[in-house]
């Protein structure tokens, strides 16, 4: 199938006609590590997605075959002074990670290598996530700038991974591997490298056959009661029995 591209520096976003959007960060070199201008433009192309009612399903990976996203590059951080500049940095962050996470189609984290750090709250953001067997996870901050994350992606992660395996990869500094994710649930599946797109082409079109309407409604649901411990649902409710999928799907079950 044909596609178009928009690139915006080292992050580009492919439409594809098939209904898939796919999101590379191409900075191998540095490991996928993110500037603050590469994460404007992931927030643009999210932005995009939003406005093309012909986009089912978007993917994010990451190039080069060694990294998924490695987080922030710490050059960010090199004029940093005073506790403020955290404050005003973890919410910018939160939100490119609110961003991706707000995506009303669903969302496929393509793992080639490692996630490490805003590359696994970014992962953790997606609905699902297939890897390779290479594939690493984690946040070492306690052995490398003594930084911590913003209670609401503590959150995200620990409603992904539970307490125990949040304190090991935070407190203890250890990378899970692919397997550890597998069996955790965290990752839908581990696949060869060489199966890596094909595998992440097939789990879109098996979300694109199903229904949208649901799938959003089932997003921001679960988004509220994890991200923000609120049980509101009534204009989710409203908007899905109102729907007009929702009186086709009836139609269909009662055809005589």
């Amino acid at each position: 199938m044909s596609s178009t591209t928009s690139t915006a520096d080292t992050v580009t976003l492919t439409l594809h006609d098939s209904g898939r959007a796919e999101i590379t960060v191409d900075r191998p070199e540095r490991h996928n590590a993110m500037t603050a201008e590469m994460y404007e433009a992931l927030l643009a192309h999210i932005e995009r997605v939003a406005f093309t009612p012909s986009v089912r399903c978007v993917s994010l990976r990451g190039a080069g075959g060694k990294s998924f996203i490695s987080g922030t590059d710490i050059t960010h951080f090199k004029d940093f002074t005073q506790g403020r500049q955290g404050l005003d940095y973890e919410a910018f962050v939160e939100r490119v990670i609110d961003a991706v996470e707000r995506i009303s189609v669903p969302t496929i984290a393509v793992i080639d290598g490692w996630a490490v750090g805003g590359g696994l709250a970014l992962a953790a953001a997606c609905d699902f996530r297939i890897c390779t067997p290479a594939s690493r996870f984690g946040a070492p901050i306690a052995k490398t700038l003594s930084n911590t994350l913003s209670a609401r992606n503590m959150v995200r992660l620990v409603a992904a991974l539970g307490v125990p395996r949040v304190k090991r990869m935070l407190m203890l500094a250890d990378y899970l591997s692919a397997e550890d994710m597998l069996h955790n649930g965290f990752v839908h599946a581990v696949v060869e490298q060489g199966a890596l797109a094909q595998t992440a082409s097939a789990l879109a079109e098996r979300l694109m056959a199903l229904s949208g309407t649901t799938q959003a409604a089932v997003k921001e649901s679960l988004r509220r009661s994890v991200v923000e411990q609120r049980l509101e649902d009534d204009d989710l409710v409203e908007s899905v029995y109102g729907s007009a999928a929702f009186r086709s799907g009836v139609a269909a079950f009662i055809k005589p």
